[in-house]
C-alpha cells in the first residue's frame, strides 16, 4: 500500500514537472497577441505571490479594462503593492492616477518617490505642482530643476514644459535651477533598465528581462459636446503656446474643443466639455500615458 501512494505521488510530481512555467513574460506574450484575459490569468497568481512586475502590470488591465472590466479600485491596489515593492513605473503610474483623480496629497506622494529616483513623468507632473503651488508649497526653482531633468531625457512635453517655464523665469532662476537639476542628476542618474513609457500595446524592456514597462491607455473616446468637465493641460504666459500644444494634441482628445481661459498673465489651456468628472479623468489618464501632466477641472 505504501509502495502504490509512492508510485502515485511520483506520478502527480512528474505530470506537474511537465506544466510550462508561466512567467511574467509568458503573460506579455499573451497581451501582445491581444489575449488579454490569459495575460491576466498568467498575472493574477503571479501578483498573488507579490511579483512586483506582474502585480503592476495586473493593475494596468484593470485601470485599461482589458482581460477585466475597468475597476481603479483594484488597479490601485495592485499599483500600491508594486510601488511598495519599489516598481518605479508603478509609484509614477499610481501617484498620476492619484492625483488626476483628485488625491492630491495621494498623488504627490508617489510622484515625489519617483520623482527623487529620476523618472521623468514624476518630474514632470511633480515639478510642474511645485512651480504652479498645485498641492505643495510652491517652489519655482525647484520645479524648473525637475522639468529640466524630465526634458534631458528626451520626454517631449516636459521639453515644451521647459520652453514655456524659460519666458516666466529670470535668467538668475533659470541658472540655479539648472544647477539644481545637474547636482540632482549626477547623484541619483536617471533610470536606464527601462526606457520611457512609449504609446505601444506592450513596452517591453529589451535590455534585461522583457518585464512590461507600460500597457498603452486607448485613445479617449468621442463624446457628446455637454458637460460641466473640462480637463486642463497647463497654464502658458502666451496664448499662441497654449494653441501650438493644442493643435499638437488635437487628434489624440476625440474631437473634444479647446477653451483659452485667461488668468491674470497666463493663459490656462482647458480641453472639453466633458459629462462628469470620471470621464474627465478616463482623458487625463490617456494623456499621462503618453507624459502629458493633465488634471480634471470644472468650467466655471
Amino acid at each position: 500500500m505504501i509502495l502504490k501512494h509512492l508510485v502515485a505521488a511520483a506520478l502527480v510530481g512528474a505530470a506537474s514537472s511537465s506544466l510550462p512555467a508561466q512567467t511574467v513574460k509568458s503573460g506579455i506574450e499573451a497581451w501582445q497577441r491581444s489575449d488579454y484575459a490569459a495575460a491576466v490569468a498568467i498575472w493574477r497568481p503571479l501578483a498573488e505571490r507579490g511579483d512586483p512586475d506582474a502585480s503592476f502590470n495586473l493593475a494596468q488591465a484593470y485601470r485599461l479594462g482589458r482581460g477585466v472590466p475597468i475597476n481603479l479600485a483594484a488597479a490601485k491596489i495592485w499599483f500600491e503593492r508594486a510601488a511598495n515593492k519599489g516598481h518605479i513605473d508603478a509609484q509614477a503610474t499610481l501617484g498620476l492616477m492619484l492625483f488626476e483623480n483628485g488625491d492630491r496629497a495621494g498623488g504627490i506622494k508617489w510622484l515625489k518617490i519617483a520623482a527623487d529616483r529620476g523618472e521623468p513623468r514624476a518630474l514632470l507632473v511633480y515639478g510642474t505642482a511645485l512651480f504652479n503651488g498645485d498641492a505643495v508649497k510652491q517652489d519655482r526653482v525647484l520645479g524648473y530643476a525637475l522639468v529640466s531633468r524630465a526634458a534631458a531625457q528626451g520626454l517631449a512635453p516636459a521639453q515644451e514644459t521647459l520652453a514655456q517655464l524659460d519666458t516666466l523665469m529670470t535668467l538668475a532662476q533659470r541658472k540655479k535651477g539648472l544647477s539644481m537639476a545637474i547636482a540632482k542628476a549626477k547623484s541619483v542618474p536617471p533610470p536606464s533598465s527601462k526606457p520611457v513609457p512609449k504609446v505601444a500595446p506592450v513596452q517591453a524592456d529589451q535590455s534585461k528581462s522583457n518585464k512590461v514597462t507600460s500597457l498603452a491607455a486607448p485613445a479617449p473616446p468621442t463624446m457628446p459636446a455637454t458637460g460641466r468637465w473640462r480637463i486642463q493641460l497647463g497654464a502658458f504666459s502666451q496664448r499662441g503656446s497654449a494653441e501650438a500644444l493644442f493643435k499638437k494634441l488635437s487628434g489624440s482628445l476625440g474631437g473634444h474643443q479647446a477653451f483659452y481661459v485667461p488668468a491674470g498673465t497666463v493663459t490656462r489651456l482647458q480641453i472639453g466639455p466633458y459629462p462628469d468628472r470620471a470621464t474627465a479623468a478616463a482623458a487625463c489618464s490617456s494623456l499621462s500615458a503618453r507624459g502629458q501632466a493633465c488634471f480634471p477641472v470644472a468650467a466655471r
